[in-house]
């Protein structure tokens, strides 16, 4: 099995960011992901000082940073009035993780449409290609996550985005929580714009619409759909993603960077964390 490495998105911890910083070091990560949107690290926010201090800390620790996350929520970039003022953010964001040393930003862009002539599709398209125009020659990739849409839709969508500076975070979890999609066909599907990677886990209880599912992430709920009913995120090796077939996939398209560990819900982070680093550990 090829050596990638493991990161931790640092936020699961429910830490201030530098007791995040020193855990993810504790329990053996070589990496971290952490958010830049709001709360400490928001990039529009972080003066230099505070910059210098956070690259400090993470080389100190002996660790890299994975990516950046650059989620700027609510519907991604499917609504024209919001979309100059998203773009400023994340153009803000390319430059923040060139100045920490990071190639990757990932995001949510919403729902990806189906019929590619629908207004929505054509508002996502032209934000990406500006958004990835601005970050190849600096030599950052936006890395829309998966979940959202299947992978066949969403390979459709970067070739006609058509820029190297607009890649793919996989994350599995959310691909067959919402989707019930094949990650391991994914990672084929996608392969060539996989720039990163979530290690997370789940599973679906019952079909739903991503579209509702994903405008109750963005609007704080949507009456008449619970969730909790339709799927679940769990811990690393308990959910439906078939790792070992998975990794083996990752591993014959080449790709050898991160599997960044998420855990988003739980009432234990920390110990959810530290068996997901073990859990990688004993496969890779």
């Amino acid at each position: 099995m090829a050596r990638f490495k493991i990161g931790v998105m640092v936020d699961s911890f429910r830490l201030p960011i530098p007791e995040g910083v020193r855990k993810a070091r504790e329990l053996g990560a070589d990496g971290l992901q952490v958010y830049v949107v709001d709360g400490a690290m928001k990039a529009e926010a972080l003066d230099p000082q505070a910059r210098a201090d956070f690259r400090r800390l993470v080389a100190d620790c002996g660790l890299e940073i994975s990516a950046l996350c650059g989620d700027l929520g609510g519907h991604g970039f499917q609504i024209p009035a919001e979309n100059p003022t998203k773009i400023r953010r994340s153009q803000a964001i390319v430059d923040l993780a060139v100045e920490l040393g990071t190639t990757v930003v990932t995001t949510h862009i919403g729902v990806i449409p189906a019929d590619p002539h629908s207004p929505v599709y054509r508002n996502q398209l032209a934000v990406c290609q500006e958004l990835g125009a601005y970050a190849v020659p600096r030599g950052v990739t936006f890395a829309i996550e998966t979940g959202p849409e299947p992978a066949t839709r969403l390979k459709s969508f970067l070739d006609d985005v058509g820029s190297s500076g607009i890649g793919v975070n996989l994350d599995p979890a959310n691909l067959i929580m919402v989707l019930n999609d094949d990650p391991v066909q994914a990672v084929h599907t996608l392969a060539g714009h996989i720039v990163h990677t979530h290690a997370k886990d789940g599973v679906q209880y019952k079909p739903c619409d991503p579209a509702k599912v994903y405008a109750a992430f963005a609007e704080g709920g949507v009456e008449g759909l619970n969730i909790g009913e339709l799927f679940n995120e769990l811990p690393l090796g308990q959910g439906a993603v078939n790792w070992d077939g998975y990794l083996h996939a990752l591993q014959a398209i080449g790709y050898a960077g991160y599997l960044t560990i998420e855990r988003e819900v739980g009432a234990h982070p920390e110990a959810d964390i530290r068996t997901a680093v073990h859990f990688l550990r004993s496969r890779i």
